[in-house]
């Protein structure tokens, strides 16, 4: 793999070791490799150099932290891995500030929105806006394009200096296939700009004030950007306009889009001047806070005893990680005074891994504040971003099956039927044999109930209209009035038994599913023959366990879509 950006700086002498391995290993799953699959131990030692009993004791962390989920010998980046991203995006304010313009820009062009940052020679977008079209245009969240490659880099390059392009020059002689950005569509990389048409690019925007990519990054792929300046006048990101070239050519873009484009960066600006007009939603938090209660550093807190812990566990590492996601706990950074006391560790410890992320790019020293880079995003924020709700069921329904030795499944509501969208199946000689894509009519099946208990009144009397409550088996409640009081039963308990209603023998148990607003996005269910346990049994055995799955489905949704408007 490329070095990374910082490897060439002399190490500080108080930098702390099992963070900057532990980094490197993080850097390698969120990367190309862990973009291909699942690494094991034995590739992640080769991918960074380390020593295999090193990365075995970073594994062994990061599995404790929650950062990473193992499968056997496989391992994954997990979802709440993106709390590390996520703390530099409040830390910078940007999505939050300004999104709410990029949103409204979105709305009346009709076309994507997305906000980038400059980050060293490239540029890392942190907010998107994109239309739900067959042809999508947007780049995720936390992806690094080449700045040459677009429009967002040609104005930061217009405010380059010296050093800055050269660092460039460095970057194009040391990386000619451009393996440093695994984000840049593969048709394009033989597309590369050459220098004096680069320079003719930044030219133009040093005198416009706004820049256009005409299908540079990709065919058809057609940006135009302007900057966003703050008080200082210095450009702390750019706000572009993307579009296909099946609906604008360059030329047409520009003309209906430029106007209000450089109008909707104005209002950014004017919004950067005064912050006060946007809520701070990331204001400092107690460790204790009950909203979070494994603490900043996850389940082993950085507080906890090296006895307690064991052996295997790198207490530094998880120190370190603990006072990167506390740095996003203010808009602006924190002072190494708040960042001690909200990850509750001596003032000597935090400094040790501040000293350590900036070291390594991940943060910077303003006078007594620290803050966040958007190098932070390259800890696999942009791979996380993309997980649909099934792809963040599956280990759960899989841990969930692994538990209790019985069937899970996911299902989403489709008119009036539940369509499986998830299942984990048990192994057993006689089980449920059910397809993802299977449907099934709602009335009569758990995660159906859930579901239409869910729905508002009018709109639950709306799907249920035409639908005709034919005896599927003997048990089937075919009665309007029933079914409502079981709907009313499964909105006020929390879950639905369907005791054989939908096949004779088969009995399942079914939890709703919420999305960060608290809205009820999908059911998990456990499936169970009824000759096994009583119904009284099926609740008692397999409630928790499906309810503690559901949570954590939920959890990972959560942080998933925390900037995405999912």
């Amino acid at each position: 793999m490329p070095p990374h950006p910082a490897d060439d700086a002399t190490p500080s002498a108080e930098a702390v070791g099992p963070l900057e391995r532990g980094l490197a290993v993080l850097r390698v799953l969120g990367g190309p490799a862990g973009a291909a699959g699942p690494l094991r131990a034995s590739d992640l030692a080769r991918e960074t150099g380390l020593a295999r009993s090193t990365v075995d004791r970073i594994v062994s962390t990061l599995l404790r932290l929650g950062h990473l989920r193992g499968n056997g010998r496989d391992l994954t980046p997990a979802p709440r891995l993106m709390e590390l991203g996520d703390a530099y995006l409040r830390c910078s304010g940007l999505p939050d500030l300004l999104g709410p313009e990029a949103l409204r820009l979105a709305d009346e062009l009709d076309e994507s929105v997305s906000l980038a940052v400059p980050d060293g020679t490239g540029v890392r977008f942190v907010s998107r806006t994109a239309r739900r079209r067959t042809m999508s245009v947007a780049f995720r969240v936390g992806d690094l394009l080449p700045a040459e490659r677009c429009a967002p880099g040609i104005l930061f390059a217009a405010e380059w200096q010296p050093q800055d392009h050269q660092a460039w020059l460095t970057r194009r002689q040391d990386d000619p296939g451009e393996r440093e950005f695994p984000a840049l569509p593969p048709r394009g990389r033989s597309a590369t700009p050459g220098d004096e048409a680069f320079a003719a690019a930044v030219a133009f925007a040093r005198a416009h004030g706004w820049a256009l990519d005409d299908q540079v990054i990709e065919p058809g792929l057609i940006a135009l950007a302007a900057p966003v300046r703050d008080a200082t006048g210095r450009t702390v990101c750019a706000v572009s306009v993307v579009s296909h070239s099946s609906r604008h050519s360059a030329g047409s873009l520009r003309e209906s889009a430029l106007d209000r484009l450089r109008a909707t960066a104005r209002s950014m600006e004017a919004v950067l001047r005064d912050p006060a007009r946007a809520p701070d939603p990331a204001a400092p938090r107690s460790p204790a806070d009950p909203a979070d209660p494994a603490g900043p550093a996850g389940p082993a807190g950085p507080a906890d005893s090296k006895d307690e812990l064991g052996p295997e566990f790198l207490q530094s590492l998880a120190r370190g990680l603990a006072v990167l996601t506390a740095l996003g706990a203010r808009r602006g950074g924190l002072a190494l005074s708040e960042v001690a006391e909200l990850t509750g560790l001596p003032r000597a410890t935090a400094r040790r891994s501040l000293i350590t992320l900036t070291h390594l790019g991940y943060a910077a020293a303003e006078g007594r504040t620290f803050r966040l880079l958007p190098r932070v995003l390259e800890l696999g924020y942009a791979p996380l971003s993309t997980l649909t709700l099934p792809e963040l069921a599956q280990p759960h329904l899989a841990q969930l099956v692994e538990q209790v030795h019985e069937s899970a499944s996911m299902a989403v509501l489709d008119g009036s039927d539940v369509r499986y969208v998830a299942r984990v199946a048990t192994v057993r000689i006689m089980h449920v044999d059910i397809a993802v894509g299977t449907r099934f009519p709602a009335h009569a099946t758990s995660m159906g109930r859930v579901l239409l208990s869910a729905l508002p009144p009018a709109e639950r009397r709306a799907c249920l209209r035409d639908v005709r409550l034919e005896p599927l088996t003997r048990h089937t409640v075919t009665s309007p009035d029933a079914l409502g009081h079981l709907l009313d039963s499964a909105a006020r308990d929390g879950f639905a038994l369907v005791d054989q209603e939908l096949e004779e023998g088969l009995r399942s148990l079914a939890v709703p599913v919420h999305d960060r607003h608290g809205t009820v996005v999908a059911a998990v269910n456990v499936s169970t023959h009824s000759a096994l346990r009583s119904p009284e049994q099926t609740r008692e055995d397999l409630l928790p366990a499906l309810v503690g799955a559901a949570a954590g489905i939920e959890a990972d949704l959560a942080m998933v879509t925390a900037h995405d408007g999912r």
